[in-house]
């Protein structure tokens, strides 16, 4: 039993798709077919039933999902384990992130991981929720910064210290400007310019309850500088989180009641990492772990 097939055996298990786990591995769907069907053999048991759409486990083949992930993080620690002695880990490590405030952590972990190995570099990839879950599924991202609710049977993750803070950016013509908060009932038969994604199922329209069909888009944006330029503009008042930037000519007015979401670093599950990627985790896991403790 090779941990080269058991890789391939949580692929599968994990996207229910022989297409898509062969599309991550960089296989032949063939040949990943091929290899469970050994694997199969080897152990006498069927670790998949099939049907036209999707396939799932088995009760062994969930008896050796659990094996597997065990033998796999072994093998993967005792190799870490044996790099790390050597100080001069290097590497690359690809990081997607949205624009939050908790990305200042972020570069905090990455400083400090710096510090400790300074032959890392990093790559990052500035996008929305899911643009950044999108790469990671195919692989061009090892690890995400993103928005909650992140789904618990795809990653693991450490929760940010610290929350977003929702409001609305106006410029001084608007009427909402000499407001200390901004109500649902303040933006009825307003244009808005908010972030792109599904408007009524955001958090922000259900914030808006019933006053939801009374707002217009009048765009979305997936950079909040890009929805800046366009309030500035008066095509309509910016909804965003506040990232403790100045924006010309525009001011910051928190909601009310207030609209917090939070934020986690993410990456996929049972997912082999370089070296370096799990050196990264283990550090960054510490890192918040250590900032979490302090404010107990």
């Amino acid at each position: 039993m090779e941990l080269r097939v058991l890789n391939y055996f949580l692929a599968v298990a994990r996207e229910e798709n022989f297409t898509k786990a062969a599309q991550q591995l960089h296989v032949t769907q063939p040949t990943l077919s091929r290899q469970i069907a050994d694997l199969e053999q080897e152990l006498g048991v069927k670790l998949f039933v099939r049907s036209n759409h999707n396939i799932i486990l088995t009760e062994d083949g969930m008896i050796l999902k659990h094996r597997a992930q065990e033998i796999l993080s072994l093998a993967d620690k005792t190799k870490r384990d044996f790099m790390q002695k050597d100080k001069t880990l290097s590497g690359t490590i690809s990081i997607g992130s949205g624009e939050f405030r908790s990305t200042e952590y972020l570069a905090k972990i990455i400083a400090a991981f710096r510090k400790k190995y300074p032959n890392v570099t990093y790559e990052i990839y500035s996008g929305n929720a899911n643009n950044i879950r999108d790469y990671i599924e195919r692989g061009s991202l090892d690890i995400g910064l993103m928005s909650e609710p992140i789904d618990m049977r795809k990653y693991n993750f450490i929760n940010m210290p610290m929350k977003e803070r929702w409001g609305v950016f106006v410029p001084h013509t608007s009427s909402l400007f000499e407001k200390e908060n901004v109500k649902p009932q303040d933006l009825a038969g307003m244009s808005v310019v908010t972030a792109t994604g599904d408007f009524n199922q955001s958090r922000i329209g259900k914030w808006l309850g019933a006053y939801k069909d009374q707002v217009e888009i009048a765009a979305t944006a997936n950079l909040p500088y890009n929805e800046a330029v366009l309030a500035k503009e008066n095509i309509g008042v910016m909804l965003s989180i506040d990232l403790n930037c100045t924006y010309e000519n525009l001011r910051f007015i928190p909601l009310h009641p207030v609209l917090e979401v939070s934020t986690a670093l993410g990456w996929k599950k049972d997912q082999i990492f370089s070296a370096v990627t799990s050196a990264f985790i283990d550090f960054a896991t510490q890192y918040i772990k250590g900032i979490t403790d302090d404010k107990l």
